[in-house]
């Protein structure tokens, strides 16, 4: 990804680019977006958005960077509190369920297999799941295939589930009955 502007403006820009190509990906997919309508949004030009962000892949690959982003930011990572790590990206997911849905877009139209994120942007939970395995805090066993399990059971509810979707307009003792169950559930999975 292009280098991103540092003047206030150009910051501006790119940031209002990022939020009219976030609603328009979430929507309609790589595919199915069109840079007309993130433009018309975004109150800018072609010129800008292709030096910001090189072309539409890149600006997808933009978009996807900066929602995961912002919820590794609003979702802490404890590894001494893994049961409520995965409660807080279940409520995540009720908040801002953008993320999903883009991710669900990957899984669409880019097919991937393997690992198929930023990895460095997560080494630090890997490496606190490690030391606290080390400690006998938690089970022993593959740190990324722990987390990548934890992460599948916090997003069991998620628009990625292929069985049921919740939403925020659920009764509050639905929410809080899942919270529980996830929370439960991860205790005895992460347990020594």
């Amino acid at each position: 990804m292009p280098d991103l502007p540092t003047t206030a403006r150009g910051a501006a820009t790119s940031r209002r680019i990022l939020d009219a190509a976030t609603e328009e990906f979430a929507r309609r997919g790589i595919a199915g977006a069109r840079i007309e309508r993130i433009l018309a949004a975004a109150h800018t030009n072609k010129a800008q958005l292709y030096g910001y962000f090189g072309n539409k892949d890149g600006l997808f690959d933009a978009v996807v960077a900066d929602c995961v982003g912002r919820t590794t930011d609003a979702v802490p990572f404890d590894a001494a509190d893994l049961p409520g790590w995965a409660v807080s990206i279940y409520d995540e997911h009720l908040r801002h369920p953008t993320l999903t849905r883009l991710i669900a877009w990957i899984r669409l139209e880019r097919r991937p297999t393997g690992l198929w994120f930023d990895a460095v942007r997560h080494e630090h939970k890997l490496t606190e799941i490690a030391q606290a395995q080390e400690a006998g805090l938690l089970r022993p066993g593959s740190p990324f295939e722990l987390l990548t399990l934890i992460v599948s059971m916090a997003s069991a509810w998620s628009p990625a589930s292929g069985v049921y979707t919740a939403s925020a307009d659920e009764p509050a003792a639905e929410h809080d009955r899942r919270r529980e169950l996830l929370r439960e559930s991860v205790a005895r999975v992460v347990a020594p």
